[in-house]
């Protein structure tokens, strides 16, 4: 069962305590479209709206990727991620990396405790 890590964009969390830096954390995946979501995306932009395939594609590629990065922030042991970004390049016709990555810190309870 997956230990719970905090992850905000901010560069400190708001009532806690930084107690060690365990570095950079990062998980990636690359996706490809396929044939079928390219035809039916060419026909998509002719009339307008929204490419549904392509949407659920990269919702699937970004949760991938932040499993990926919480997975590395665990086995350092991190109590939370803080400066979370997701980033998106292609690196290929048709594919494309997304990166998830933030810094693994460990973390000590509320300072008003």
């Amino acid at each position: 069962m997956r230990e719970k890590i905090l992850v905000v964009t901010s560069n400190e969390i708001s009532g806690y305590q930084e107690t060690e830096h365990l570095g950079i954390v990062q998980g990636s995946t690359v996706k490809s479209r396929n044939f079928l979501s390219d035809f039916l995306a060419s026909l998509k932009t002719i009339i307008g709206g929204e490419l549904v395939g392509y949407s659920k594609l990269l919702a699937s590629a970004r949760s991938q990727a932040y499993d990926r990065m919480l997975q590395e922030a665990e086995e350092k042991n991190a109590d939370a991620i803080v400066s979370f970004r997701f980033q998106t390049s292609s690196i290929a016709k048709g594919a494309s990396e997304i990166l998830a990555y933030g810094t693994a810190i460990k973390i000590k309870g509320k300072l008003n405790e």
